[in-house]
């Protein structure tokens, strides 16, 4: 059967920010936990045939990651962009890709990375499956797909477990699960001369602008800072009596016990 996988990725920020975000090229790449998603979908389309869709939703700073995707061998890269998406909480996130999801269908498999590694949330896979209505399994490290079903295997509390899932089903992909493929640089120069991707703006998506951005977001981020750490060296001297004694005044004194 060949199977239609579609890769949400995210073009993460590689610098800490000062008071807002502020995306540029030089400071977004691709976020490092969908590597092996994006990985996953192509090994599939090996066995199966059929074609793999890379969807992101975010500024068009943030087009490198659908060309690393390109690169890696991906049939269809989508951009959701448009200025009303600013300010989108993962649930604002859900609802724009929820929406592009659906412009993409039919499909087999919706892959997400388990997590971010700029907000590190792991809500985004979950929350779009469930406006999707769809199967959702999470941190899953194999997926063998037959008779219209997806078989696959998660660790979970030094447990492995399996599901036989009907599709589409919605999986997010534990990174540890494959290695991703090594790059070339002819195709990821080759990725960037094309800019072959689709461009998908709110009005494409029959969404309104209130529905996403800082209007649509139940929680909401007004500034973020670096948080700086002290840390200092006391020694203590005396006998081991004296020590223990001087350890506890140390600890009273910070607040930390009564």
């Amino acid at each position: 059967m060949a199977l239609h996988v579609v890769v949400c990725i995210k073009a993460v920020v590689t610098k800490v920010p000062v008071k807002t975000y502020v995306r540029t090229a030089g400071s977004l790449e691709l976020n490092p936990f969908d590597r092996p998603v994006l990985e996953t979908a192509l090994r599939l389309r090996e066995i199966h045939g059929g074609k793999v869709t890379a969807l992101t939703m975010g500024p068009e700073a943030g087009l490198s990651a659908l060309y690393e995707a390109q690169a890696m061998g991906v049939d269809q890269t989508v951009l959701v962009c448009d200025a009303a998406l600013a300010g989108s909480d993962t649930l604002a996130t859900a609802k724009a890709l929820g929406a592009a999801v659906k412009k993409l269908m039919p499909f087999d498999l919706l892959l997400f990375g388990t997590r971010s590694s700029d907000s590190d949330t792991g809500q985004v896979g979950p929350q779009t499956a469930a406006r999707l209505g769809l199967p959702l399994v999470t941190g899953v490290h194999a997926v063998a797909c037959e008779n219209g079903n997806a078989t696959v295997t998660r660790r979970a509390d030094g447990f492995l477990e399996e599901y036989l899932v009907p599709l589409p089903g919605v999986f997010t992909i534990d990174p540890t699960s494959v290695r991703p493929r090594d790059l070339k640089l002819s195709r990821l120069e080759s990725a960037f001369e094309q800019r072959a991707e689709q461009r998908w703006a709110l009005s494409d998506l029959g969404l309104a602008p209130g529905e996403v951005g800082w209007a649509g977001s139940p929680t909401k981020v007004p500034s973020v800072q670096r948080v700086v750490k002290e840390k200092g060296c006391t020694f203590i001297s005396g006998s081991a009596e004296e020590q223990v004694d001087q350890l506890v005044d140390q600890i009273k004194a910070r607040g930390v016990i009564d």
